[in-house]
């Protein structure tokens, strides 16, 4: 019998945790774009819209990442570390200018554009659902 976390009284792993398990389950892939449920996780995260992230194992990924509520978007390629600070600062800047309101109808998009579910192992913390317009090619380059 599978355990949803969210049924449960399992806390919630952090988002951060959740990118990291899920680039190392899917064996470091060149790139991948899910969404995620805010309610399924808490946000560690908050703020950063263009990041380097590094694994363990050393592989680095560039991190677009936005708020489209109800999900978080996150959009990873895997590349050699860069200083993104200005970029990240461009994007934080453009969201606020907006007031937010791209990033709430591309959420209310996604709710009916979501096509796919994908399933993150997270140990104790149980299973952590993402989601995908279409699914997607693991280990491709495009």
């Amino acid at each position: 019998m599978t355990v949803f976390r969210r049924v449960s009284l399992m806390p919630k792993p952090k988002v951060s945790e959740v990118l990291t398990a899920y680039l190392k389950q899917c064996n470091e892939p060149p790139w991948t774009s899910y969404f995620i449920k805010h309610r399924d996780v808490v946000n560690d995260q908050f703020g950063r819209s263009h990041f380097n992230w590094t694994l363990d194992t050393g592989t680095n990924y560039h991190i677009l990442r936005t708020g489209c509520y109800p999900y978080m978007k996150y959009h990873c390629t895997r590349r050699p570390p860069q200083d993104l600070w200005l970029e990240d600062r461009f994007f934080r800047c453009i969201k606020v200018a907006n007031l937010g309101l791209p990033q709430l109808f591309y959420g209310l998009a996604a709710v009916f554009l979501i096509r796919h579910t994908e399933y993150v192992e997270m140990g104790n913390q149980g299973r952590v659902p993402i989601y995908f317009l279409y699914a997607e090619d693991k280990g491709s380059q495009y």
